[in-house]
């Protein structure tokens, strides 16, 4: 077996389960999909599929993205969750096995949080259904071929890039919302547009971790832009954010 096909029966191996098997056919008969087709994203907590729209390949491709059953990070995400004010009586139900319930209020955060990004003037991927641990959302891309992540695509310009990301960033901020995760993995370079993606870390500013996880953001961008010769001065930028939540807030 080359080698190029035992990695990606590894992929398929740690995320196919029969629970999961049974959800993606679910969503494909509800109409939703046609067929998986290819790994975009495999990642430590969830794998990302594009999926056929429909039997005709011209009609397009949507993401699928399906969180791991077993991942190791259940426990961090619950810490997430359970500071987060729309997920507080998560842990005060003793419905149900506590690491399902713990990923499919994750994946549900993510469609939830993706939906504010958008509304907030977000350039986010729309969010079209979930079902427990699997989230479908917008292809980033152009037929089955999907944008590159910014870490593998440097922009052409990147000055005026930066700009669109600190932008985004301050409409997030001023929507009450942070990312969290925020950085050159998490960012799609579409035809030099900044597309965020990732939302699953993203928390209201009232949370009581969300000025960490806004310093994480600032730091993550400046840190990247910077080696690009792109002047960033994270104190800043962080003022910046802040003073744009409170002038929401009056």
């Amino acid at each position: 077996m080359a080698r190029k096909q035992k990695e990606e029966w590894k992929v398929y191996n740690s995320v196919f389960d029969n629970f999961t098997n049974r959800r993606v056919f679910t969503l494909s008969t509800q109409g939703y999909f046609h067929e998986l087709r290819s790994t975009i994203g495999p990642g430590k907590e969830a794998i990302v599929f594009s999926a056929a729209k429909t039997s005709r390949d011209a009609d397009g491709a949507i993401a699928v993205k399906i969180y791991r059953l077993e991942t190791a990070g259940f426990k961090k995400m619950y810490d997430y969750l359970r500071v987060d004010p729309r997920f507080s009586k998560l842990g005060k139900t003793s419905v149900g096995d506590p690491r399902r319930r713990t990923i499919f209020s994750w994946t549900e955060r993510e469609y939830r949080n993706l939906l504010l990004a958008r509304d907030a003037g977000v350039r986010a991927p729309m969010p079209l259904a979930h079902k427990d641990n699997i989230l479908l959302m917008e292809f980033i891309g152009h037929g089955f071929e999907a944008s590159p992540l910014l870490k593998q695509a440097r922009p052409h310009d990147p000055e005026d890039f930066a700009k669109k990301c600190f932008d985004m960033l301050e409409a997030w901020t001023r929507s009450g919302m942070v990312h969290g995760d925020l950085s050159e993995y998490n960012i799609i370079n579409h035809d030099e547009e900044p597309i965020f993606i990732d939302f699953s870390h993203s928390a209201p500013l009232k949370a009581p971790n969300s000025r960490e996880l806004l310093e994480r953001d600032v730091q993550g961008l400046c840190t990247y832009f910077r080696k690009l010769g792109v002047e960033c001065d994270a104190h800043s930028v962080m003022t910046r954010m802040i003073e744009a939540y409170k002038d929401e807030e009056k």
